[in-house]
């Protein structure tokens, strides 16, 4: 059985996907998967032992027909986007049966929950949502201090952004306790900084800035190896709840209840509850951004003591 899956774009999005994914392919007696979709998402799952071939799509459409033209017949297509430009490439995949997500659907529950009915209805099954999975190559490491990571940026946009100075404070408090790990990506290096630069004023050296420092699969091993995460509504997020690390997730804009950490017992959420809260913009349309900025340093400390 030769299926092909279309992974959603988002690093957070795409392992919120694989308990469906998972019952997407128990469906099936040994199914060879070929995974296309983004850089980050490819990166994620790409080393499920079902997975035969990948390919990150290009955004030119003249590129993106190119290698779809390339692909060859399947039995199943999934696509787990329902975008535009993810409807034009569903057009020349050839297979038997296709299936695509459509979020006006599909807008009730956790986002996992989401994914998980689509694969239920499409394939007229009624499995549940299981555990979130990533395989990995890790190798366990043993520390002699406990390892602390902070995780203060957020692709989506700066309106999910806590505070450097709110984080480094956080982080001061527990320097005695933890290790300490700063996390981001590519666009984050900056965040990270000023929270690096807040902790040598402080006089604090036990800590690594790892923000663009890491491949994805390396953000997965390092995330899996901690011992408490403090993160925003984020990717990395989702990759503490695989390895259900205790986990403080701060939220502003976004719905908590659609996108939190999925089955981490060990997961504290803090947020407040404003009249214009979510207004799941990219940033404050009323220019105050008080969902983050009135969370302070000492709420989240009184959360690690909770979950500690």
């Amino acid at each position: 059985m030769k299926i092909l899956i279309e992974l959603p774009t988002w690093l957070g999005d795409a392992i919120m996907a694989t308990p469906a994914i998972e019952n997407l392919l128990n469906s099936f007696d040994n199914p060879e998967v070929t995974l296309i979709g983004s850089y980050v998402a490819i990166e994620a799952i790409k080393n499920h032992p079902k997975v035969v071939k990948t390919y990150i799509l290009d955004k030119k459409y003249v590129d993106l027909y190119r290698v779809v033209k390339s692909f060859g017949r399947f039995e199943i297509y999934f696509s787990f986007r329902g975008s535009f430009r993810s409807k034009c490439m569903s057009l020349f995949i050839l297979a038997e049966n296709k299936y695509q997500f459509d979020k006006n659907k599909y807008n009730k529950g956790h986002q996992v929950e989401k994914y998980n009915n689509f694969v239920n209805d499409n394939l007229r099954v009624v499995f549940s949502p299981g555990k979130l999975i990533l395989h990995s190559d890790k190798k366990y490491a043993v520390e002699e201090k406990k390892l602390l990571g902070i995780n203060p940026g957020a692709s989506y946009g700066s309106s999910k952004r806590w505070y450097p100075e709110e984080f480094a404070k956080v982080a001061v408090d527990l320097s005695n306790h933890f290790d300490i790990i700063i996390f981001g990506g590519p666009g984050e290096k900056e965040i990270a900084l000023d929270i690096e630069n807040f902790l040598i004023k402080k006089s604090v050296t036990n800590y690594q800035n790892l923000a663009d420092k890491t491949s994805v699969q390396e953000l997965i091993d390092q995330i899996s190896n901690l011992d408490l995460f403090i993160t925003g509504d984020s990717g990395p997020m989702h990759i503490a709840a695989v390895f259900k690390i205790p986990t403080i997730s701060i939220f502003g804009p976004t719905q908590d209840n659609e996108t939190s950490q999925w089955q981490n017992k060990k997961s504290i959420i803090i947020k407040k509850n404003l009249t214009c809260q979510p207004c799941m913009k990219r940033n404050c349309p009323l220019g105050h951004h008080n969902c983050m900025k009135l969370i302070k340093a000492r709420e989240v400390l009184s959360a690690v003591d909770l979950i500690s």
